[in-house]
C-alpha cells in the first residue's frame, strides 16, 4: 500500500471517528441542562472537542483546528467552573457542532488541501463564543521582598516572568556541613536567568538564640530556564537531606504544560507516567509519591494525584489535565478493543454467501432424506445446525442498537419545538433494542415524519394544554421492543389525540369511503396514511399538505412491515410500526398450492387448521366463536389444476387482525433467503420476494400485510358495485 493510500485510509477513519465524536458531543449538550451533576458530561464534551482538534492538526486541517480551539476554550472555561450551564450557552454550542460536522463532511468530500475562508455564519458563531470567554488583560507583577521593599510593574508592558517557581529552605546544619547556600543559588543562575529572588526570615530566631553556624533563611526564586525539572533539581542534590526544596511550573506556564500533557501519545496511560513525561515532576518525586501510597494501611486508598499535590511537587490543574488524558486514553483503547470497523460491502457480501449456503444446505438435506441413509442424515443434520449458527452469527454482525437513531431526535424535538413555540420533552425507552443496520438506515425518514407530525398536530399549545388541565410541557415518547420475531417501534404523544369524526368527514369528502360505510376506529385512523389526506386547517412549514404520512406507510410496507394507530381523545395517540429484524434471511412456513410453492413469514403465522368440506363455497369460517375471513390463494393467483379434497387454512395476523390463507398442503418450517423480484412482477400485490428451495424450485414469499389489505380493498369494491 502506497503512502497516499495510507493517508486516504487514515483520513477516512478520521472522518468517521470525528462524526461519531460530534454526535456524542451533541447528545451531551442536549442533556446538559437537565443533568444535576454535569461535571462528567462536560468533561466528555471537552474531550470530544479536544480529540477532534488534535486529530485535525495531524492532517494539517488548520481551519478546523482554529474553529475547534475557540469551542474548546469555552468548554474549558465551563469545566473550570468560571462559566455556568445555561440555555444560551447550549444554544450557541449546538450550531457549533453543526458547523464542525459541515467542516468534517467537506473533508470527506475531498476538500483537504484547501483552507476555506471564514464565512459569515462561522464569524457569527465565533463572535457568540467570544462573548462567553470575556478575556481580561493581565498585568504581570514581579516582587522582590528584600528589606521590606516591594516593586510593581506599571502595566505599560509585559515583564518576562520566567517559567519555574522554586521554594527553598536549606537545612539548619547546611553551613556546618560545609555547604554555602548562596553558592547553590549562583550555580542555579548558570542554568538560566533568575528573574526574581525573595528571601524569607520567618524561621530566624531572636538574636539571643541565634547560632551563627546555622542556616535560617528561605528563598523564593522565579527562574527562566530551558532546563528540565530534573536538571534544576540536580543542582540541590548535595543539600537535599534536611532541606525543603520544591520546584513547580510558574502559574502562567501551567496552560503550556496542560497542552503538553494533552499532546502526549497513548503509550503511557498511568497518571505518574503522564506527569513524568510532560516534565512537571521528576522520577524521584514520582517514586516518593508511590512509596507514600504503598505505605498506607491496610491498602492504598489515596490517589497518587492527591499525594503529589499534598507533597507540593505539582499543581492541581496539572493533575486534572493528566487525569483527563488518562481517561481519554482509556476510552480510546476501550473503543479499539470493543469494535472493529468493517466495510459494509464486505458484510453484505458475507450475508449473501451465507444465504447461498443456507440454500445449498437445504438441498443437501433434501437429498439425504431421499436416500434414507441414517449416517448421512446425521451428518447433514449436524451441518444444518452449524449453518444456522453461522447464519445467526452473521446477522448479529449487522445488528445495531436503535438508540443511536432515537437520540438524533433530541435535536429535532428541541429545534422544532422552538419553531412551533411549544415546550416538548422527548422520552426514549428501549434504546438498546437491536435491529438490522439496513432496517435502521431506512426507518429514519419515516420516524422523522411521525415525530414532526406529532409535535405539530398531536401536542397542543401551552394555552390549550393549561385549559385542559395538562402540564404546559408536552411529552413525546419513542419506544422500541422485540415482539415475536419482529421489532416494534412506537411514537407516542400526550396531545389531544385524533379526531375520529373529522377524519371520517374528510375521507367522505375526498371520496375515500362511502358515506354509509361502517368502519371501525382502527380503519378510520388508518385513513391518515392515504395519499393527499390531511385534516390541517392551515399549511405550515412542517405539515398540512397531506404529504408525508402516505410516504411513511409506503416506506414501512417496503420494509415488509405494517403500521397501526391507537388514539385516546384528549389523552394522546400512538403510532406503532412493526418491522422484521432483518431484511436478508427469515424463518418461513412453506405451503403448496397446485404445483407452486409459497413462503409465509413465520412470525405472521398464528396456527394451521383443516378446512371442512361444507365451507368450500364460503370465504369465512367460525374460529372458536370468532369470524375468520380467508383468502383462497388458488383463486387469487389463478392457479389451475385439481383441488385437494381437504384444503388447509393458515391463520395469519396483520395490523392486529386475523385472516386465513387457504392452501392445498402444508410443508413446514423453512429457512428462507429473500431475493428481490424483477421489474416484471413489480405490479403484483402481496409478493415480498422470492427464494430458491433445496430442490432448485423457486418459491414466492408472501407479503401478508399487503396481501390482506389488497384483498380487503377488492372486497369493498365488489360490495360497492353490487350496491350500485
Amino acid at each position: 500500500m502506497s503512502f497516499d493510500d495510507q493517508m486516504r485510509d487514515a483520513l477516512k477513519t478520521f472522518v468517521i471517528e470525528s462524526l461519531e465524536l460530534l454526535q456524542d458531543m451533541e447528545d451531551g449538550l442536549l442533556g446538559l441542562e437537565d443533568d444535576p451533576e454535569p461535571s462528567e458530561r462536560i468533561n466528555a464534551i471537552f474531550r470530544a472537542a479536544h480529540t477532534i482538534k488534535g486529530s485535525s492538526g495531524l492532517f494539517g486541517l488548520d481551519h478546523i483546528v482554529a474553529f475547534t480551539h475557540v469551542v474548546e476554550s469555552v468548554l474549558d472555561t465551563l469545566r473550570d467552573g468560571k462559566l455556568s450551564v445555561s440555555p444560551e450557552l447550549v444554544a450557541i454550542l449546538l450550531p457549533c457542532c453543526d458547523h464542525m460536522i459541515e467542516l468534517i463532511q467537506a473533508v470527506a468530500d475531498g476538500n483537504v488541501s484547501t483552507n476555506p475562508s471564514m464565512t459569515n455564519a462561522e464569524r457569527q458563531l465565533l463572535d457568540g463564543l467570544e462573548s462567553f470567554l470575556k478575556p481580561e488583560p493581565k498585568q504581570v507583577v514581579t516582587t522582590v521582598q528584600q528589606a521590606g521593599e516591594q516593586f510593581e510593574a506599571s502595566g505599560g508592558g509585559v515583564i518576562d516572568s520566567g517559567n519555574w517557581h522554586l521554594f527553598i529552605q536549606f537545612g539548619e546544619n547546611c553551613l556546618r556541613d560545609g555547604m554555602d547556600p548562596l553558592s547553590f543559588i549562583r550555580y542555579l543562575a548558570t542554568l538560566g536567568e533568575i528573574m526574581s529572588l525573595t528571601t524569607f526570615s520567618h524561621a530566624m530566631p531572636d538574636a539571643e538564640s541565634m547560632d551563627p553556624e546555622s542556616s535560617y533563611l528561605g528563598f523564593e526564586i522565579v527562574l527562566k530556564s530551558d532546563a528540565d525539572k530534573a536538571t534544576i533539581e540536580a543542582v540541590f542534590d548535595f543539600v537535599r537531606d534536611g532541606s525543603y526544596i520544591h520546584i513547580l511550573p510558574l502559574e502562567d506556564k501551567i496552560p503550556y504544560y496542560v497542552e503538553l500533557i494533552n499532546s502526549l501519545g497513548e503509550d503511557n496511560s498511568q497518571l505518574g507516567e503522564l506527569l513524568l513525561k510532560s516534565g512537571v515532576i521528576t522520577q524521584r518525586e514520582l517514586q516518593e509519591g508511590l512509596n507514600v501510597q504503598q505505605a498506607q494501611v491496610p491498602q492504598p486508598n489515596t490517589r497518587l494525584g492527591e499525594i503529589l499535590v499534598d507533597q507540593q511537587v505539582v499543581q492541581q490543574p496539572l493533575v486534572n489535565a493528566a487525569l483527563e488524558k488518562q481517561q481519554q486514553i482509556k476510552d480510546n483503547k476501550a473503543r479499539e478493543n470493543q469494535t472493529i470497523r468493517v466495510d459494509a460491502e464486505r458484510l453484505d457480501k458475507l450475508i449473501d454467501v451465507i444465504g447461498e449456503l443456507v440454500i445449498s444446505g437445504a438441498g443437501v438435506n433434501l437429498r439425504a432424506l431421499q436416500t434414507s441413509d441414517s449416517a448421512l442424515l446425521e451428518a447433514t443434520s449436524e451441518m444444518m445446525r452449524l449453518v444456522e449458527e453461522v447464519r445467526d452469527g452473521a446477522l448479529q454482525l449487522r445488528m445495531v442498537a436503535i438508540g443511536a437513531t432515537f437520540s438524533r431526535f433530541q435535536r429535532v424535538v428541541r429545534d422544532v419545538g422552538k419553531e412551533l413555540g411549544k415546550d416538548i420533552s422527548l422520552v426514549i425507552t428501549g434504546g438498546d433494542t437491536e435491529v438490522d443496520k439496513s432496517v435502521v438506515e431506512k426507518i429514519g425518514d419515516p420516524l422523522m415524519h411521525l415525530v414532526r407530525n406529532a409535535m405539530d398536530h398531536g401536542i397542543e399549545s401551552a394555552e390549550v394544554r393549561a385549559a385542559r388541565g395538562k402540564s404546559s410541557r408536552g411529552e413525546l415518547r419513542l419506544n422500541a421492543y422485540h415482539e415475536s420475531g419482529s421489532i416494534a417501534i412506537e411514537v407516542s404523544d400526550d396531545g389531544g389525540g385524533l379526531d375520529r369524526d373529522r377524519i371520517l368527514a374528510k375521507a367522505i369528502e375526498k371520496g375515500l369511503v362511502q358515506p354509509d360505510a361502517k368502519l371501525s376506529d382502527q380503519e378510520i385512523y388508518s385513513l391518515i396514511f392515504e395519499p393527499g389526506f390531511s385534516t390541517a386547517s392551515q399549511i405550515s412549514n412542517l405539515s398540512g399538505r397531506g404529504v408525508g404520512m402516505d410516504v411513511v406507510k409506503r416506506n414501512v410496507t417496503d420494509l415488509r412491515g405494517d403500521i397501526e394507530v391507537e388514539s385516546r381523545p384528549g389523552q394522546g395517540s400512538t403510532i406503532r410500526i412493526r418491522l422484521p429484524l432483518t431484511l436478508a434471511i427469515i424463518d418461513g412456513f412453506l405451503v403448496g398450492v397446485g404445483k407452486s410453492s409459497y413462503v409465509i413469514p413465520l412470525d405472521r403465522v398464528v396456527e394451521c387448521l383443516e378446512l371442512s368440506g361444507d365451507l368450500n363455497d364460503r370465504d369465512y369460517m367460525d374460529l372458536r366463536g370468532e369470524v375468520l375471513p380467508f383468502i383462497r390463494l388458488r383463486n387469487l393467483f389463478n392457479i389451475r389444476g385439481d383441488q385437494p379434497r381437504r384444503p388447509n387454512v393458515v391463520v395469519v395476523h396483520a395490523a392486529g387482525v386475523k385472516t386465513g390463507l387457504v392452501v392445498d398442503r402444508l410443508i413446514g418450517e423453512f429457512q428462507t433467503v429473500i431475493k428481490p423480484l424483477g421489474k416484471l412482477f413489480g405490479h403484483v400485490e402481496g409478493l415480498g420476494g422470492s427464494t430458491i428451495l433445496g430442490s432448485g424450485e423457486v418459491a414466492l414469499i408472501l407479503d401478508v400485510p399487503v396481501l390482506v389489505s389488497a384483498f380487503e380493498h377488492k372486497l369493498q369494491g365488489n360490495m360497492h358495485l353490487a350496491q350500485a
